[in-house]
């Protein structure tokens, strides 16, 4: 949501600042904060992200972050400035201290409850419930923090949420059990306070913990960024530079197996670069004088020097990360439906509440009774299982996916993904295994010692392809030979002598896609081929995700005659040599078009087009990038996970739609029992407990759907 202030155009000098906001936690909470901070002249957006608790705030230069932090401050919002690659804010933490004294505390305190239910009177009534109270009111007061702060946040500023009739419920039912605990009476609700108090914050910890699982891919993608180089100077010396240091127009001086800190231009030297998170593509590509590199890529053969032409904000890396941080927005239909109730919520409970206690003190009650009735209406109305309706389902279908090897990490991706229509799927990684295999035909033409000397060569190699054939052979069940003077020569490979004879592994003199060759004094070289194989089950998980409704294509990074093969093999119309950007924008024609897309990838360029699609999934084997982007991560070969995470999902979303029927059925019935006096508010907070009880028994039946 963007949010313009005063209609001012955006500055060519506009700063972007990002905010982090602990205590956002609905759709409400993203609208006051983006107004607040919309109402500071100089501001021209203002963009929440509900996940990462986070705000950026575009504006002129001279508004200063304290003043943006000032404005969030006056709306009853805490917030402070945020690197981009600083650690998420953890929202499930904070909770799970007072979550385990709430439940400690209650279970006490109902075995004290017991015998007063059991007809403890006098003396012996009147001890329970100071023993209940001892260990009831701390609990509470502890407890209860999460809401209490909230609460009073907000109406230090004239504003409610739905934690003030919470706060207000607590603490006057509290008060009235110490009240009544001190005169002798005859009833205390320390057990329903602690009661209600376990089951809101045991909600808010389900809802907190699919949260903290969709994280942004964005702190990973910049971890891919080395955390410094060695610059050359004019007088040739060398000096380590951190990368936030650099600055275009140094030298930098790049060795063998490390990730590029800045992006440049090649001046010397000649090697190859793994350039997968960004392409795509798993073959390494060559690099000389004149090439343009990019921060977070690998240099994997030889030394070279490079030239930096951007650095920090400015590479593609970066730029990769606002595409991503942009798209990534939460997208829940029904979280949204259960935030507008929340709303709605506050001000309701309070009109009934008051018009309750006004009513009952008219038809002669007395205060004292009046409010009691009055806290039964706050109890029972409490919107525990509304607000368990959605998170409870989503945790029991995660669990369930889980045990098949599909980790869940955004408890909303349950609800896109049951809307999937059309699914666009990356072909390295994802589509195929993205590991380059020798082919069977080449090795099988190998001698056992050909073979042997192929494995020992390849061993002293952390080439992508050496580690291939390494994996090949050793399940063939090859010895490796003995080797004397071993040498790894950067982008020719790897030499030795094995009984007295030159022996070598490495670049073949002329060949098409990916190979090496083995080569043997006295004997022909041996050329072995290797390839990127379909993942096992693509043929029948494409099949079932037709028999979903569900329309399947290529998208890739890769080269136009590695994806023309797969297409041929798959049936699948494709486009290759797609860009981060093109990607993006692929989703967004067909999204335009009203279909609903998900998308299937595994690398860094794939980072942008997974957090702006419908949904995402991602293999186990993708890069860090590709992981932290996605919606839902699966860790076997297969790509059978696919249509099971579609269909379980579709199922899902049933059993939200159940849930809400029983949340909302439960306050028809229950509201007009409290106003009439018929519930105290130990019942109240009994019928609201089995309320949110019955929501998670249906949940529960989730748990043996991932089949």
């Amino acid at each position: 949501m963007t949010a313009p202030a005063q209609n001012i155009a955006i500055p060519d000098d506009a700063v972007h600042s990002m905010l982090a906001v602990p205590g956002m936690h609905c759709a409400g909470c993203m609208g006051k904060v983006e107004r607040a901070l919309s109402a500071v002249e100089g501001v021209a957006s203002a963009r929440t992200n509900l996940t990462a608790r986070t705000v950026e705030v575009v504006h002129a230069p001279y508004v200063e972050v304290p003043a943006l932090v000032a404005a969030l401050a006056a709306t009853g919002f805490d917030a402070q400035p945020r690197e981009i690659a600083a650690e998420p804010i953890s929202a499930v933490k904070p909770l799970l201290a007072p979550l385990g004294v709430a439940a400690f505390a209650c279970m006490n305190v109902m075995l004290m409850s017991v015998s007063v239910w059991s007809g403890a009177d006098g003396t012996t009534r009147s001890l329970f419930h100071w023993v209940s109270a001892l260990i009831g009111v701390p609990a509470i007061v502890y407890a209860g923090r999460p809401f209490f702060a909230s609460a009073w946040k907000v109406l230090r500023h004239g504003k409610t949420n739905m934690d003030v009739p919470i706060s207000i419920g607590v603490t006057i039912a509290t008060g009235l059990s110490f009240y009544e605990t001190i005169i002798g009476g005859a009833e205390a609700w320390f057990d329903g306070v602690l009661m209600l108090l376990m089951f809101l914050l045991a909600g808010r910890v389900l809802d907190a913990m699919m949260r903290d699982r969709a994280r942004s891919g964005v702190d990973a993608l910049l971890r891919q960024v080395a955390t410094g180089t060695m610059v050359v100077a004019a007088d040739g010396a060398t000096r380590w530079v951190e990368t936030k240091a650099l600055q275009p127009g140094m030298l930098m001086r790049v060795a063998a197996g490390e990730r590029l800190a800045a992006d440049g231009e090649v001046l010397r030297g000649q090697t190859r670069f793994d350039m997968s998170l960004l392409t795509g593509e798993s073959a390494p590509v060559p690099a000389g004088p004149g090439t343009l590199v990019h921060a977070g890529t690998l240099n994997i053969e030889a030394p070279i020097d490079v030239r930096v032409t951007a650095s920090g904000q400015d590479t593609a890396l970066s730029e990769i990360a606002r595409l991503m941080d942009v798209a990534g927005q939460s997208r829940s239909k029904y979280v949204r439906i259960a935030d507008r109730a929340a709303r709605l919520y506050a001000p309701a409970v309070h009109t009934l509440a008051a018009l309750t206690f006004a009513g009952w003190m008219l038809a002669g009650a007395g205060w004292y009774q009046s409010l009691v009735i009055s806290i039964a209406v706050l109890i029972i109305t409490c919107p525990c299982a509304l607000g368990l309706a959605v998170p409870v389902a989503q945790v029991v279908a995660a669990g369930a996916l889980l045990k098949k090897g599909v980790l869940v990490k955004d408890g909303s991706a349950l609800e896109r993904m049951a809307e999937i229509d059309r699914i666009l799927i990356d072909k390295t990684g994802t589509l195929t295994l993205g590991r380059p295999v020798p082919d069977d035909v080449a090795l099988g033409a190998l001698s056992a010692a050909q073979a042997s000397v192929a494995l020992a060569l390849a061993s002293h190699s952390r080439h992508p392809l050496s580690l291939g054939l390494v994996q090949a052979l050793g399940a063939r069940g090859i010895r490796a030979a003995t080797l004397e003077d071993v040498r790894e020569e950067a982008g020719q490979g790897v030499t030795a002598r094995w009984n007295g004879l030159a022996v070598a592994l490495g670049r073949p003199a002329s060949a098409q896609g990916m190979a090496t060759a083995l080569r043997i004094h006295g004997d022909a070289v041996r050329l072995i081929p290797f390839a990127d194989r379909l993942r096992p089950d693509a043929e029948a998980a494409l099949t079932r995700l037709a028999a979903l409704g569900v329309e399947a294509s290529i998208l890739s990074g890769d080269s136009v005659p590695a994806v023309a093969a797969i297409s041929r093999a798959t049936g699948l119309t494709a486009q290759a040599a797609a860009s981060p950007l093109q990607k993006q924008e692929a989703i967004q024609r067909l999204q335009g078009a009203g279909r609903k897309v998900m998308m299937a990838g595994d690398g860094l360029n794939d980072g942008p087009a997974l957090a702006a699609a419908h949904a995402s999934i991602a293999p186990g084997s993708a890069s860090d990038v590709g992981r932290q982007a996605a919606d839902m991560v699966f860790t076997a070969d297969s790509l059978l996970a696919i249509p099971r995470a579609i269909r379980v999902a579709r199922k899902t979303m049933q059993v939200v739609r159940q849930n809400f029927v029983l949340a909302i059925g439960y306050n028809v019935l229950a509201v007009p029992l409290a106003i009439l006096g018929h519930v105290t508010p130990l019942i109240a907070a009994i019928a609201m407990s089995t309320s949110s009880l019955i929501v998670v028994a249906n949940s529960l039946r989730l748990a043996g759907e991932a089949k």
